[in-house]
């Protein structure tokens, strides 16, 4: 079969559509590990985030006919898009946002500079943000990670655009609060 300016993605997910096993261990060996720490990011819980996880490959490989090829990376893209969703219903499914809803204006806060975090290793950074209140940390991935929008983020969440912004500000708090504190027990002599 000739694939005229097709990419390795399109090749693979032509593969996909045709119940070819092959195409399915390289894809799952190829955008598995990412696609598992972006799962983790919105359910830390491991056994529920395999769960989450084999739901969202399930549901990519029964619907690569809706993928559309919009160049490199755009499998990586839609595979991603399938798994933050299925986080995202199994959050919902199971009430575990804990969003604290804001009626009312978000109070301007004076800006403060953010805590030093470049001697902290990533996976640290990484940790931290899995410590966070589920809808803190939610709306932290969606915004921070994600690049959504207030707006797109209530949608998502069914929630207001004042609690997203709450939300996030707690986040950031609650983060600044912690990398603080490694950083306080980082300095403080043993």
């Amino acid at each position: 079969m000739l694939f005229i300016g097709n990419s390795d993605e399109q090749r693979l997910v032509e593969q996909l559509r045709n119940g070819d096993n092959g195409a399915m261990e390289a894809f799952y060996s190829r955008y598995a590990p990412y696609l598992k720490g972006v799962c983790l990011r919105y359910v830390p819980d491991k056994e529920a985030a395999k769960d989450v996880f084999q739901n969202a490959l399930v549901r990519m490989i029964t619907h690569t006919a809706e993928f559309r090829y919009r160049g490199q990376g755009s499998l990586q893209v839609w595979a991603t898009r399938i798994v933050i969703n299925e986080a995202l219903r199994y959050l919902r499914d199971n009430k575990r946002h804990e969003l604290t809803a804001w009626d009312g204006d978000i109070p301007e806060l004076p800006e403060e500079d953010d805590p030093p975090i470049r001697d902290i290793p990533p996976e640290v950074i990484h940790q931290m943000v899995r410590q966070l209140p589920t809808g803190y940390r939610t709306v932290f991935n969606l915004y921070v990670i994600e690049d959504k929008s207030h707006e797109e983020i209530a949608s998502l969440l069914g929630i207001s655009i004042g609690t997203s912004t709450s939300q996030l500000h707690r986040a950031k708090r609650l983060l600044a609060e912690m990398i603080e504190k490694y950083n306080d027990e980082k300095e403080r002599p043993r």
